[in-house]
């Protein structure tokens, strides 16, 4: 349907769901089914479709992926590191939303599992994502 005589990115969108408690700052991620980085954790998120806007993915991505169904998030931040994905050419566009209790979440599409993690003791991250929670982290010390 679409042919360009030049190579695009691909757009993708992540997720940073979180909540807040008096002694923690918990964050949803999921384990990855599939390579890359199949087993190792990342913020829920997936390729747009062509008919959806960059928020109505990033919420679809997250129900898919966790079972957790939002009816919306907030744009963060958008990341564009040429070797951010080793597939190909990714853009990423990361949403956040604060959720004011931890839901219960289930790995599905091709997400192993889905868990809460204290912000504090993060186990090894896909992609860039350890940046792109660095940098959120570091938007909220007001």
């Amino acid at each position: 349907m679409y042919s360009y005589k030049y190579p695009r990115a691909a757009l993708t969108v992540d997720a940073i769901v979180f909540t807040k408690s008096k002694n923690s700052v918990k964050v949803l991620l999921i384990e990855r089914g599939r390579e890359p980085f199949q087993y190792k954790w990342a913020l829920p998120g997936g390729f747009i479709e062509m008919n959806e806007t960059l928020e109505n993915a990033c919420i679809r991505e997250l129900a898919e992926e966790t079972g957790l169904v939002l009816e919306q998030m907030q744009q963060f931040r958008t990341y564009d590191a040429i070797d951010r994905d080793p597939r190909h050419r990714t853009i990423s566009v990361v949403f956040t939303a604060e959720l004011k209790l931890e839901e219960n979440v289930t790995g599905s599409d091709d997400a192993a599992s889905a868990d809460w993690f204290p912000i504090s003791d993060l186990p090894e991250l896909a992609f860039d994502h350890a940046q792109i929670l660095r940098d959120f982290i570091e938007s909220q010390l007001y």
